[in-house]
């Protein structure tokens, strides 16, 4: 059986889980969030606890059961907690605000980039340099976080560009001069 698979999910107090027509709903204190579960995928509520089932051990199976558990665990955490990610603007004259619903950066180009914030998605803007992207859905916050960074990756040279709060970036030396 799939290790994460066959792992029940808890289910906190103030959250509620329904099954109706493979349809997931989680519904907490910082909002709702649905998913459509494949319909090989067996999602049942039991006793305060969410279990996944699967029919065989086909190696598409058990991909599906552990990935199905995942989200629905990550849809649990996200309407209890919810989840963020940090990012930061290193450069000279790299900076952030925001216009009322979007997000203005300036990351040395002609123009400042204009970013509409989605729906479900707040972005707290610190310092000019500092961004926090927050939401319950994971996988909505990650995008919107990777979507800022690829605006200017940082280059290897000068550590120039926007990166994430835990990232690490890899430095490469310089042209040496010319004797």
């Amino acid at each position: 059986m799939s290790r994460i698979g066959r792992l029940p999910i808890t289910i906190p107090d103030k959250v509620e889980v329904e099954v109706h027509d493979r349809t997931v709903t989680v519904k907490g204190p910082k909002g709702t969030l649905a998913m459509a579960a494949h319909p090989v995928i067996d999602v049942q509520v039991k006793d305060g606890q969410v279990l996944c089932g699967r029919p065989s051990d086909e190696k598409f199976h058990k991909a599906l059961h552990g990935l199905t558990r995942s989200l629905i665990a990550n849809m649990v955490e996200g309407v209890t907690k919810g989840f963020q990610r940090k990012l930061e603007l290193v450069g000279v004259g790299y900076r952030a605000s925001l216009l009322g619903q979007n997000l203005s950066i300036a990351l040395g180009y002609s123009h400042p980039i204009i970013f509409p914030v989605p729906a479900g998605i707040k972005i707290d803007v610190k310092d000019q340099t500092q961004l926090t992207v927050s939401g319950m859905d994971k996988q909505l916050v990650g995008a919107v976080a990777a979507k800022i960074r690829s605006f200017r990756r940082p280059e290897p040279y000068k550590g120039k560009g926007v990166k994430y709060a835990e990232e690490r970036i890899r430095r490469k030396a310089g042209k040496t001069g010319a004797k």
